[in-house]
């Protein structure tokens, strides 16, 4: 059963603020040459492949990968604090983000020497990207009950199967997909591998979910007989479950599970101080101590990271209150500001609040629905 208590405190090293203040001047540079613009939810928009290479030459990319391996092996906790800067900025961080997070430290967890060689040093430098390919259509969350086969031919694999919600993979260089390669039996979570599938490849169809906005994130992904030779299964095959919840540790649990939002915040608080609207403070307090207390939560989880830990279960827990923490700053801004939402205005806080309002029935989907966390939570705690 977990300890309820085994998300301890983090204290950040001292050595992390002079980190943390060259990322402010960094971002503030990119901001005011107009490079980048800040909005909402650019972990899953911004996609701006010359800002990741920016950041890759700043060796803030790859972070906590060896030196051997093109990272700078600084640390989870030097990583979270490169990610909350870049998060509260706005900045257009897509394109290297599940590469950086998920992808690049299974690898390095669970990748062979030829693998990691391959894709890590190219991760790090931001010049290769990854997809993650786990959830499939009519199993929402329940990444037991994958249909993608993975049938052992001479040399490989052939994959057959269909992911959905796959972000970024009509750009994406890679993605490592979960595939059931043995029977099932009674024990869902035996005879799962992942596989690294290169990209393009002729067998693989991406297809576009388009969100509200038009915009192209989300994808189907068909695998059809889609060949992978055995240099490119991750792991051993049939560990693939031990190896997806580990990965989801990583996926669940950072900044930008509380940080979607954040500029939108900042914005209405100005917004709401250069209007005189005293009488908000108190409401725009109690959010900015919520968040304050979810970002404790998401550090101990980094904290245990960094010390080797592999904390799905917390993971869990802190994702499905910072995706409803989402919601919240999204309702707050829209009841104090009294603006009306506006994609297309050339002023910050109508524009952002927007931008939140149309991405926002994603918060609480992707990486996992809340109930399906709920469940993950409860079952560890013996309550289910």
């Amino acid at each position: 059963m977990m300890d309820l208590w085994s998300l301890e405190p983090v204290a950040l090293p001292a050595e992390l603020d002079v980190l943390r203040r060259d990322v402010r001047a960094f971002l503030a540079k990119e901001l005011s040459s107009g490079r980048i613009a800040a909005n909402c939810d650019q972990w899953l928009g911004g996609w701006d492949h010359a800002f990741s290479l920016r950041l890759g030459e700043r060796g803030w990319i790859g972070m906590a990968f060896p030196a051997q391996y093109g990272g700078s092996a600084a640390g989870a906790l030097a990583r979270f604090v490169v990610t909350e800067e870049l998060l509260a900025a706005g900045a257009p961080v897509a394109a290297h983000w599940i590469a950086d997070r998920q992808s690049g430290p299974g690898l390095l967890k669970f990748g062979t020497e030829e693998q990691k060689r391959a894709f890590l040093p190219r991760i790090a430098r931001g010049e290769c990207f990854f997809a993650a390919g786990m959830s499939e259509p009519d199993t929402g969350s329940d990444l037991a009950s994958v249909r993608t086969r993975g049938r052992q031919v001479n040399g490989g694999w052939r994959l057959t199967g269909t992911k959905v919600w796959v972000s970024g993979a009509h750009r994406a260089h890679a993605m490592i997909a979960l595939a059931r390669t043995e029977p099932r039996t009674a024990n869902r979570h035996a005879g799962l591998t992942q596989f690294i599938i290169e990209l393009p490849d002729p067998d693989v169809h991406i297809r576009p979910i388009r969100l509200l906005t038009g915009e192209h994130h989300f994808n189907e992904v068909v695998l059809d007989e889609v060949f992978v030779p055995n240099a490119r299964v991750l792991g051993e095959p049939g560990s693939g479950w031990h190896q997806v919840t580990s990965e989801l540790a990583m996926e669940r649990s950072g900044p930008e599970r509380i940080l979607s939002t954040f500029p939108l915040l900042a914005v209405a608080a100005d917004h709401l101080a250069e209007n005189g609207e005293r009488s908000s403070a108190s409401r725009v307090g109690a959010v900015v101590g919520r968040l304050w207390a979810l970002r404790q939560l998401s550090l101990a989880v980094a904290g245990r990271l960094e010390a080797g830990a592999a904390p799905a279960v917390e993971a869990a827990a802190v994702k499905d209150l910072g995706t409803r923490f989402e919601s919240v700053v999204i309702d707050t801004v829209r009841l104090l500001s009294q603006v009306v939402p506006d994609l297309g205005s050339n002023r910050p806080l109508p524009r952002m609040l927007a931008e939140s309002i149309l991405h926002s029935p994603g918060f609480t989907l992707r990486g996992g629905t809340n109930e399906i966390l709920r469940g993950v939570v409860a079952k560890e705690l013996g309550v289910r």
